[in-house]
């Protein structure tokens, strides 16, 4: 039997009704037989009936033992996060979402944790950074938005070496295209509002361990900083994941088709896409996932911004957006939108030039996108007022 449909068919039918959709238990209270004598669930911060089968649903899917659910992605980095200690040292990929960038440089370093961005394809390059302080390495494989790909089980295999805890955000890669536990990791987390959500209609995160003394520690922190997903939003992500493999198979198909598509236009100066032979890290990523996701970004042969701009607001099916993952194609300009936080200096010496443009591949007929994509490139190469 397919692992997500085995997953799926142990999710018990509702015993009072028998509805086949998982119940939304839209309650923050419980009542108690006597005090602390309860059917398992006394606050709805702490536990929720549909949030808990949320959490185990994702659990399976990643091949771990505890799974936490969250009210975003960013939660969910925030709660791993607080492991960590005042004087501790994390090693951080160098193309590294916005968002966690911010979190970590204006939010923990205040409070004394320390931070180190590497290129983390080269594992060499952490075991280089380890220091006593050291306690987290902190991945995404691929990354966003230069979608570099590091060898997890190698760099796994160094820490455990020294103790170090590792996290990867798999959110680019999904839990079906790639298992990082299974590949040495000790924690994955995910921004569910992507594709696990699917329709842009949701915000949320998750965590996932396969450790039992890890999995409290995350859950204390949970329940004690409170930023829990609702049970709505739960029941939303479940009904998506019903769907998850489809979607993301076909999104995948529909981005190797449209990167082989970019590959051969002169106006783009750079093209990243772990499907493609010229990405860097083609064989590691062709190793450690099943396939490579649909996430594209490219530079143009013009390296300004406006010209970026020029291309962001001229296409019809890519809408311009700041999220991914979604059955609509995205399309954005990093530079000013999703890594508009991080410093130019610190953006350009990870990769992300002014003209850089992240693709989200979405379901719509790729023949359709393909030809959405070719007017604005050729548009662009003729030197045409975009949008007009």
């Amino acid at each position: 039997m397919n692992e997500l449909t085995e997953i799926l068919e142990s999710i018990p039918v509702d015993p009072l009704t028998g509805a086949l959709s998982v119940p939304i238990y839209q309650t923050s209270t419980y009542r108690q037989e006597a005090p602390g004598v309860n059917k398992g669930f006394d606050y709805t911060r702490t536990n929720n009936p549909t949030r808990k089968i949320l959490e185990s649903i994702i659990a399976k899917l990643e091949k771990g033992k505890n799974g936490l659910a969250f009210a975003s992605g960013l939660a969910a980095i925030d709660c791993v996060v607080k492991l960590l200690e005042t004087g501790d040292e994390v090693i951080a990929v160098d193309d590294i979402y916005g968002g966690a960038y911010r979190l970590f440089t204006t939010i923990y370093n205040k409070f004394g944790i320390s931070i180190k961005f590497v290129d983390t394809t080269d594992p060499e390059n952490i075991r280089k950074e380890i220091t006593p302080k050291t306690k987290l390495i902190w991945l995404e494989s691929p990354t966003n938005p230069l979608l570099k790909v590091s060898d997890i089980k190698k760099i796994c295999d160094i820490a455990k070496g020294h103790n170090i805890l590792v996290c990867v955000d798999n959110t680019f890669a999904s839990p079906i295209f790639q298992k990082p536990l299974t590949l040495g990791a000790d924690i994955v987390i995910h921004s569910a509002t992507k594709y696990i959500g699917g329709h842009t209609d949701v915000l949320a995160g998750l965590v996932v361990t396969n450790s039992d003394e890890l999995g409290e520690k995350l859950k204390y922190i949970q329940n004690a900083t409170g930023g829990v997903l609702a049970p709505f939003d739960s029941w939303l992500l479940i009904r998506s994941i019903e769907t998850l493999k489809i979607r993301v198979e076909q999104h995948s198909a529909n981005a190797q088709k449209i990167a082989e598509f970019l590959e051969g236009r002169t106006e783009i100066k750079k093209l990243y896409f772990p499907g493609l032979k010229s990405h860097p890290n083609y064989e590691i990523a062709k190793k450690q996932q099943k396939l490579p996701g649909s996430i594209i970004s490219f530079s143009l042969i013009e390296d300004t911004e406006e010209a970026a701009i020029r291309f962001v607001t001229s296409t019809k099916l890519f809408k311009l957006a700041e999220s991914l993952g979604g059955a609509k194609s995205l399309l954005c300009h990093p530079a000013s939108m999703t890594h508009k936080s991080i410093p130019r200096e610190r953006r350009l010496s990870a990769g992300v030039s002014d003209s850089l443009i992240r693709l989200s591949v979405g379901l719509e007929d790729v023949n359709d996108l393909i030809s959405d994509l070719e007017k604005a490139l050729d548009s662009l190469g003729k030197g045409k007022s975009f949008g007009k």
